[in-house]
């Protein structure tokens, strides 16, 4: 049999809007009223401080460990920003800024991370999953979502989260294939922080980029500066529109760093050198968008300082909510609920078994 060739796609588009020193592309820059790139910033500054307050509370004993997402705000508060209040978000557990933006309470981030069951409820109205922590699984579950929405005919979009760790697990091959298959409407938007843990990229794949994964499965895949904001709003509503008319997934690799712990468990001096920490300091994301609206006058110093003073109050009065709220909670019975919409009878004998315990120890 002679031997033929297969022409096959095998270009991926790279995306940088507003650069490290706040230059601005203007023939890419998105049409984005100045109100709501002043909400973008203030939905950073505040998942940044409100990031820096959980860390101080961490070391002080007050909450568990957590996943940090300093550096990474733009990576996914840009891209939520295209969805739709109807459209689903699906996060991994570095999505924060996103999270606050979608309508989380900081009061619900405190419980969570204090482990109270309190901190996952998420009213009817929010089309919002909980955070996922076993890594990449969060990924079947968008799929699935984008293929209840394709069945029942509506346009809704689902958009799920993950890092470039997830991208070496099978949840995230299947996902993609899927999606690809069925013209599913998902965005897939990958947090490439170069590090899985203490695993660098370079150990994870030879590919040039994530973003060129998703030529296999028949979908479009773009990288972006994901510590440029504006170029990953304009990535994702590129991505989120043709969704939405029914032309299918998208994978965007965003380029970003972790800049500071994998969690409060970590401790990255062991496996990553300070200088190239210190490297992606200088592409800081907020600092970036900062600049630039400072630059077009939609912020000036005194209304910095005005966002800063109130996002500092904002977070002070979500802590002080939250411990005393913790003050009320804890009923061990609220384990059996919830995991099932009729409590079925092994769940049922254990719960009259922990009662009468409950009830004896308190006779005591």
């Amino acid at each position: 049999m002679p031997v033929t060739s297969i022409e096959i796609a095998g270009t991926v588009e790279s995306l940088s809007i507003l650069d490290e020193k706040g230059n601005l592309d203007k023939t890419l820059e998105p049409d984005l009223d100045g109100e709501v790139l002043v909400k973008l910033y203030r939905f950073m500054l505040l998942g940044r401080r409100f990031d820096e307050r959980l860390l101080s509370l961490q070391r002080q004993g007050r909450i568990g460990t957590f996943p940090p997402v300093t550096g990474q705000e733009a990576a996914h508060l840009g891209a939520v920003a295209a969805l739709r209040p109807a459209d689903w978000m699906i996060p991994a557990f570095r999505e924060t800024a996103a999270e606050l933006w979608r309508g989380r309470s900081m009061e619900s981030v405190i419980l969570y991370n204090n482990g109270f069951a309190e901190g996952v409820e998420i009213p009817v109205d929010r089309n919002d999953f909980p955070i996922a922590v076993p890594v990449g699984s969060q990924i079947l579950h968008a799929v699935g979502i984008a293929w209840a929405v394709q069945y029942r005919g509506k346009d809704d979009v689902a958009m799920v989260f993950f890092g470039d760790g997830a991208t070496s697990q099978g949840d995230f091959h299947e996902g993609l294939n899927f999606a690809g298959v069925f013209q599913l409407p998902v965005v897939f938007v990958c947090q490439n922080n170069q590090w899985a843990i203490s695993v660098p990229r370079s150990r994870q794949t030879r590919s040039k980029t994530l973003a060129q994964k998703a030529l296999a499965y028949g979908i479009p895949g773009i990288q972006v500066d994901g510590n440029d904001i504006l170029a990953v709003y304009r990535a994702a509503a590129d991505a989120v529109e043709r969704a939405r008319r029914g032309k299918g997934a998208t994978l965007i690799e965003c380029m970003t760093y972790r800049m500071s712990v994998h969690t409060t468990a970590d401790d990255p001096k062991r496996y990553r050198d300070d200088k190239e920490v210190e490297a992606w300091r200088g592409r800081d994301p907020l600092a970036r968008f900062q600049n630039h609206l400072l630059s077009t006058g939609l912020l000036t110093p005194e209304s910095v300082e005005a966002e800063e003073s109130a996002v500092k109050a904002q977070i002070q009065a979500a802590v002080e909510a939250a411990e005393d709220r913790m003050k009320t909670l804890g009923d061990p019975l609220d384990m059996f609920h919830h995991a099932y919409s009729k409590m079925p009878p092994h769940l049922e004998e254990q719960r009259d078994y922990l009662v009468r315990e409950m009830s004896e120890s308190e006779g005591d």
